[in-house]
């Protein structure tokens, strides 16, 4: 019902596998399935995007109302046990050590606690958080902070990624516009803009289009595609990571939606702000 909606109201397979981070075959997929549940086509396909057939247009309006009920349904049954619950997003790297200690720290502080993790690609630096998937994301800047509350846990240098056969690769810096002529990873159209532009060193590039870490990587080894990694990251011996001296650093933040009340949020954030601090 929630891969309905979101296809419904985003008219278009593509955006809402986008908006759910998920890719579009699974999503295509789940539709057909529904459809067959149903017995009746509920979507009209073209290659603008899709139009709700008056029988989807009728269950758009009671999958909200059922989604709506199902989460006042958990919320109801969380409160009647006594279980306080956290949606956790969490972008690139969890290995890093600063998220080992948030995550022991906070146990330590709620034990009683339900803690959900959502490990998520890098088309989406918010991890879910628009779209109301997590509550607060551990991730890293800039991307747009409409609406939404940062807290910056750490800054990283930044370096750029190559095959250690290359040239490039023996020297101890670079500046970005020694790679002006190189092909350079890139993230789907419908990413974040400024996350983008970030990890494009500013500039519009082509190459090819990533969505994980390990993709990243592969380019990189397969193509000879040069790419830009914070530095302090284990990297295959295939490639190396040499620093850029021009390139602005990567943040780590905490964010969430502004507004947000949540006192388990509140915790959250002030105990991932010590803990990134050691």
């Amino acid at each position: 019902m929630r891969y309905f909606v979101a296809v419904a109201e985003e008219r278009h397979f593509g955006r809402a596998a986008a908006r759910l981070h998920i890719s579009q075959p699974p999503l295509s997929r789940a539709i057909k399935r529904l459809e067959a549940d149903v017995g009746a086509l509920l979507l009209t396909r073209s290659p603008a995007g899709v139009t709700l057939t008056p029988v989807g247009s009728v269950l758009l309006d009671e999958a909200r109302g059922l989604l709506d009920h199902a989460d006042r349904v958990r919320e109801r049954v969380s409160m009647a046990a006594g279980v306080a619950s956290i949606t956790v997003g969490i972008l690139g790297d969890g290995t890093d050590p600063g998220v080992a200690r948030l995550a022991a720290a906070f146990r330590r502080h709620h034990p009683g606690v339900d803690i959900r993790v959502r490990d998520t690609d890098l088309t989406d630096p918010t991890c879910g958080l628009r779209a109301g998937l997590v509550d607060v994301a551990l991730t890293r800047a800039p991307f747009d902070e409409t609406a939404l509350t940062v807290r910056t846990l750490r800054s990283d240098p930044v370096g750029v990624v190559l095959r250690a056969d290359d040239p490039l690769a023996r020297r101890d810096g670079l500046r970005l516009a020694e790679l002006s002529d190189r092909r350079w990873f890139q993230f789907p159209p419908e990413t974040d803009p400024v996350w983008q532009s970030y990890w494009n060193g500013g500039s519009p590039r082509e190459g090819p289009v990533v969505r994980a870490v390990q993709e990243c990587l592969q380019a990189v080894l397969w193509n000879g595609t040069v790419g830009l990694a914070p530095l302090g990251h284990d990297l295959p011996a295939e490639l190396a990571l040499v620093p850029l001296t021009d390139m602005p650093p990567s943040r780590v933040v905490a964010v969430w939606n502004e507004g947000d009340t949540n006192p388990l949020i509140r915790s959250f954030i002030e105990i991932a702000t010590s803990a990134y601090r050691h």
